[in-house]
């Protein structure tokens, strides 16, 4: 019986890339996005591959996308939380309109999502999270505060999940850490900035400046999406499933520091699970 994957986020970028990938290895794949009939024309030919409307924004949106897996199927094996957008801008600049934009999506999207899948997720025992947070997530850096500061709320979320969905309801759950990837993520991040006044001429302007060019410098050969799919197909077949994850040697080094006395986040979610529940 094939397993069965929600994806958000999954119309460009790295969830296309592991919908596409996943459905080619025999997954069920329900691809989460807001233009189903423009991706249904693009990859309708796609077996295994389902488009369905997913806005994480909207928590009836999600809730309607999952009744629709639940009556398929009667379970979701695996919900991957990808759906997420940049923003560059320092946040004495920041318009608290965007900032709260920035979180709808990429915090409480995922936290939407979760609770709507969880009840299916509970029925494939074992069920399996996976998050694409960032490098991001795990070392803040500058002019990326907002961005930072939301995925470093969802790397404690999925780490918080982790110490009790797996005993409890047998839910693993992986934080998945890419570095630069070659999407239209950051183009649309730099676009945001042509759109929203371009680089101000401020106090931030000689420092930001630097930043954007050592940025595209340092990442002149980013990782591919679908590289990074590949990892997430290899944690699908994992035994043992890590809390989180680099996907390139790029992304291992930048968070050496970070990790490396814990680098797949095992030891200390084992430490904590048997701190506040004896397990």
């Amino acid at each position: 019986m094939s397993k069965v994957i929600a994806i958000t986020g999954a119309s460009s970028g790295i969830g296309l890339a592991s919908a596409l990938k996943l459905a080619e290895n025999g997954w069920t794949v329900y691809a989460g996005t807001r233009q189903v009939e423009r991706e249904r024309e693009l990859y309708g030919d796609k077996a295994n591959l389902l488009f369905i409307e997913m806005e994480v924004t909207d928590p009836s949106s999600l809730e309607a996308a999952f009744k629709e897996i639940e009556s398929a199927h009667g379970r979701l094996d695996v919900l991957f939380c990808n759906a997420g957008f940049g923003y560059l801008r320092s946040l004495g600049q920041a318009d608290p309109a965007d900032i709260a934009r920035v979180f709808d999506t990429n915090v409480y999207g995922v936290m939407h999502a979760i609770r709507a899948a969880l009840p299916l997720l509970r029925q494939a025992d074992p069920g399996y999270i996976i998050a694409t947070t960032s490098v991001g997530g795990l070392v803040g850096q500058p002019f990326n505060e907002i961005y930072c500061a939301s995925k470093f709320a969802v790397e404690g979320l999925i780490e918080s999940l982790a110490t009790y969905y797996k005993p409890t309801f047998n839910i693993d759950l992986t934080l998945l850490e890419p570095g630069a990837v070659a999407t239209n993520f950051n183009g649309t991040v730099f676009d945001q900035i042509r759109q929203t006044g371009g680089i101000l001429d401020d106090e931030y302007k000689p420092m930001l400046t630097r930043y954007t060019e050592t940025f595209q410098a340092r990442n002149s050969v980013p990782q591919t999406p679908e590289a990074v799919a590949d990892v997430v197909l290899e944690l699908l077949g994992m035994e043992t499933k890590p809390l989180r994850i680099r996907t390139s040697e790029m992304a291992e080094a930048f968070c050496r520091f970070k990790v490396e006395q814990d680098p797949t986040g095992l030891d200390g979610l084992l430490n904590t699970r048997k701190l506040h529940l004896r397990l």
